[in-house]
Formats: C-alpha cells, sequence, structure tokens
C-alpha cells in the first residue's frame, strides 16, 4: 500500500534564505513537527490540508508546474523528515529535479533513510536563546550524517544569543566544515534586532569561523511566500 501524508501546501516562489537565495524554487510544504519552537512563524498544521500519495503528488507536480524553470524542489515543512517513505517514494519519481530538504537537523537517524535521493540540505541549528531547545547534539550528530551531499547550516538568532551559543555554532561550522547562515529573527517583515547588533554578532563569527555570512530572509522584503 502506498505512503500517504498530509501536505498544507504546494507553491512556486523565490527562495528566501540562505546562499540559494533567489532561486526559483517548488515549495512542498509538510505537516507535523518534533519541535515546537518559540519563534516559529510557519503554520504547518494539519487544518485545510490534503492527502496525497507519492505518485499522486508526482504527478500533479508535473502536470501543474514548468519544471525546466524550477532550481529544486523544497521538502519543508513543518520536518519532512518526519515522512522518509514518503520522500523515498517522491524522488524516485522525480529524478530529473534536485530535492532541496530544508530540515531542523534533529533527526540524524532519519536523514539516513532518503540520504541518496537528496541533493542539497538546509539544516537549522537551533539557539537554546531563541528556540528553547537544547538540540547541539543533535545537530552534530546529523551533520555527521550530511557527508556528501551539499549542506549548509542556518542560524535564526535574536538580541538573546550568548557568546557560548556563537562559540559551539562555530565549532559544528568548522568540525563539519560548512557554511554558516546568519539570520536575524524577524517581527513581521520587520527584523527583530537593530543593524548595528546584527554586525556586532556577526563579527564575533567571523572571528571563530570565516564561513559565515548574514542573509535576513528576503523574502519577506520581497512581499512573497
Amino acid at each position: 500500500m502506498a505512503t500517504e501524508v498530509k501536505i498544507k501546501e504546494i507553491f512556486e516562489s523565490i527562495q528566501g534564505e540562505g546562499p540559494f537565495v533567489g532561486v526559483n524554487q517548488l515549495f512542498i510544504r509538510f505537516c507535523g513537527c518534533n519541535l515546537n519552537c518559540k519563534y516559529c512563524d510557519t503554520d504547518f498544521g494539519t487544518d485545510n490540508t490534503k492527502s496525497y500519495n507519492a505518485q499522486n503528488l508526482a504527478q500533479e507536480i508535473m502536470k501543474e508546474y514548468d519544471l525546466d524553470k524550477i532550481h529544486s524542489i523544497s521538502l519543508t515543512g513543518g520536518e519532512p523528515l518526519l515522512h522518509t517513505d514518503f520522500i523515498n517514494e517522491l524522488a524516485s519519481l522525480l529524478t530529473d529535479t534536485r530535492i532541496y530538504l530544508e530540515t531542523n537537523a534533529t533527526l540524524p537517524k532519519e536523514l539516513l533513510k532518503v540520504k541518496n535521493k537528496i541533493d542539497i540540505i538546509s539544516a537549522d541549528i537551533k539557539l537554546p536563546s531563541s528556540a528553547g531547545k537544547y538540540t547541539f547534539n543533535l545537530h552534530d550528530e546529523f551533520l555527521s550524517n550530511c557527508d556528501g551531499i551539499y549542506t549548509f547550516a542556518k542560524i535564526v538568532f535574536d538580541q538573546n544569543i550568548t557568546n557560548e551559543e556563537i562559540k559551539t555554532c562555530a565549532d559544528l561550522g568548522e568540525k563539519h566544515n560548512i557554511e554558516l547562515i546568519l539570520q536575524p529573527q524577524m517581527n513581521g517583515n520587520t527584523m527583530s534586532i537593530d543593524n548595528n547588533f546584527c554586525q556586532a554578532i556577526f563579527n564575533k563569527f567571523l572571528n571563530l569561523y570565516p564561513n559565515t555570512r548574514i542573509i535576513p530572509q528576503v523574502h519577506k522584503f520581497l512581499n512573497v511566500r
């Protein structure tokens, strides 16, 4: 029997985060998450959803969207890795399009189940000061399992970020040889912190780990999804 999941939404838009900012993507938003971060502004609940099996979703995607204009298909959520069987089935049907996984990077064993189907990983490193969770140990294991896949880490921060968190993130970046993307937490379409604070935090990261960039949520400024 084919695996069936609830999908919150499917839409084509501009990627607004990380090193692939500005590319055209097809977003598939999965329901459900294993975390409940304080700053999360995404509706991934099961209200107003549609159920798909992988074959039906692949057929709809190929019918409704011009995949030649799509840089990659972003699997987002919620947490997509709660649905590994479905991801394996879907990716096997969409072999001509890159698969971009947006994940909270706390399910290392689940990643291994789909690793050979993923082309790009956007891994969220959750700061205890902003997310309300301590997950650095899980991030470390997860990033070890990303070996062989283009991976970057996104770090959402606010005025509560600590020097200890900065050092831990820099150590993770260096250990796993990945680019760190600092993302100021937003209040609606406005950054929750001022420019001077952003620059100061950026400099602290650069002093510890030069392979770091700061990129706000560009889609908020473009007023797109």
